[in-house]
């Protein structure tokens, strides 16, 4: 929402918002990039690939069973 510039007005882009900044708290400010959506990137572009990692492990294993 922020690269796509999304009225943050709006209370579904707050929702996200919210949702996405507690999601990605273990990863918040852990790069220190001088431009702002480099920082944006990489914090939430992280946890959302291990995010992704742990789900498609978790789906591995539900799915053997």
């Amino acid at each position: 929402m922020y690269l796509l510039d999304a009225n943050r007005g709006n209370e579904l882009v707050e929702f996200l918002h919210d949702a996405s900044r507690w999601l990605a708290s273990w990863s918040h400010d852990l790069f220190t990039f001088d431009e702002e959506w480099a920082r944006v990137v990489c914090g939430y572009g992280l946890a959302a690939a291990v995010y992704l990692v742990i789900g498609n492990a978790v789906a591995g294993r539900v799915r053997r069973y």
